[in-house]
């Protein structure tokens, strides 16, 4: 089978979309199947090129036994409504054209988060008669809403009737989460075409390592109790939460045991550093995104993972894919997203959740699990068994399945 997969994040790139598409893609390989990817050049966070790229109307590679064809896109930061929907509009279009080269496709599967790249696997399925995939990442747009970076519009409501066009029309939905299945068939879609296969961790990849002796030098964190957060810093995530509890732990006598680590970037990002500064916050560390090779390095430095939405009815219903990472590495989690992912961080036994935007929450959370060492183990214990139900490799075998199905009709 022939499988052309459709998605604006790949690697080099280090996201959750991009790990995703590109460990299921090279299963899907290894099983014998053709896989051509069709994304831009890499750019995600800070809309900026990676070195070794061109923004340029049709460049490839292979990786791993993937053909990736990279096509032209406006490239913008993570920031800025109207330019992030001309950069998701650009690469539909680019991605429609390049799709006309590629022969012998048996089944189209797009992946959002945005359904712009929906639009063109739809488009795509429909200039080649072949079945398509709708793989849900992000109830979009209603995630604008809840982030508020658009005000209420008939745009959103003609973009939400977009959306539920899309999941009419696509041979099968696979969900991230059972919330969105569940979201889905209230509103009018058929549930037996909706399939739910959730985020995960290449267990070969994260697992558990001594903390990066030459990273606890370079960033002064012998003897502390390192607590981190990995990832996006966007509307999404209200990291001044974590910047809130770093000043209460500053506040402690016991303060200067405790560091806060925040890696990554995003349309927040500088605005957040200033603030720190603002408030004095010599805690803090922030750090620039690095390699998915270098990323991992640093998950080593952090006793505890700190994951964060705001406080929204919509963010109860989705899955961060960095707790499957932090399981697989074994280091506990502070989890502060209420619904169904803090559902598992408790059926597992791997951390504490806690009220999201409650700073006294998260602290009273970190101080709990470096202060109580046997509760600290039974977390990492816990975290390390959980991870084997997130097995990547097991996953993209269920996806496949689907997909196998799809294609057969």
């Amino acid at each position: 089978m022939h499988i052309l997969f459709l998605t604006d994040n790949f690697p080099p790139e280090v996201n959750a979309p991009a790990s995703r598409t590109f460990e299921h893609c090279r299963e899907w390989k290894n099983a014998g199947h053709q896989i051509t990817v069709i994304t831009c050049a890499p750019n995600f966070p800070k809309g900026k090129v990676f070195d070794g790229y061109r923004n340029k109307l049709w460049q490839s590679e292979v990786i791993e036994g993937v053909r990736v064809i990279r096509v032209w896109s406006y490239i913008t930061a993570n920031e800025g409504f109207v330019k992030r929907i001309l950069d998701y509009q650009s690469f539909m279009l680019s991605a429609v054209l390049a799709s006309l080269f590629v022969r012998g496709v048996d089944l189209v599967v797009g992946t959002s988060p945005q359904f712009f790249t929906a639009c063109a696997a739809y488009a795509v399925s429909r200039m080649k008669r072949v079945p398509w995939v709708f793989e849900l990442r992000d109830l979009w747009p209603e995630s604008i809403r809840a982030v508020g970076a658009m005000k209420e519009s008939k745009a959103l409501d003609w973009l939400e009737k977009v959306e539920l066009f899309l999941y009419r029309k696509a041979n099968a939905v696979v969900s991230v989460t059972s919330a969105f299945r569940d979201n889905l068939i209230g509103r009018g879609i058929e549930g037996g075409k909706i399939h739910v296969v959730t985020n995960g961790v290449d267990i070969s990849r994260f697992n558990p390592r001594e903390k990066d002796a030459e990273l606890v030098r370079t960033l002064g964190l012998e003897g502390k109790f390192v607590a981190g957060y990995i990832g996006t810093h966007g509307m999404a995530h209200a990291l001044e939460t974590l910047l809130e509890a770093a000043a209460k732990l500053k506040a402690r006598p016991d303060g200067d045991r405790y560091r806060i680590l925040l890696l990554g970037d995003g349309a927040r990002k500088a605005e957040l550093v200033a603030q720190a500064r603002s408030m004095g916050l010599d805690n803090v560390l922030f750090v620039d995104s690095v390699s998915k090779d270098e990323v991992v390095r640093y998950w080593s430095l952090l006793d505890v993972s700190i994951i964060h939405l705001r406080r929204t009815e919509l963010f109860t219903t989705v899955i961060p894919s960095k707790l499957f990472e932090c399981m697989g590495m074994g280091i506990p989690v502070l989890h502060g997203v209420a619904g169904e992912s803090a559902g598992i961080v408790e059926k597992e036994g791997a951390g504490i959740v806690f009220e999201p935007e409650n700073a006294d929450a998260l602290c009273e959370g970190l101080v709990t699990l470096a202060e109580n060492p046997g509760l600290y183990a039974k977390c990492r214990e816990n975290a390390l068994v959980g991870a084997r139900n997130y097995d990547r490799s097991t996953l993209a075998a269920k996806m496949l399945t689907v997909l196998e199905r799809v294609a057969r009709g």
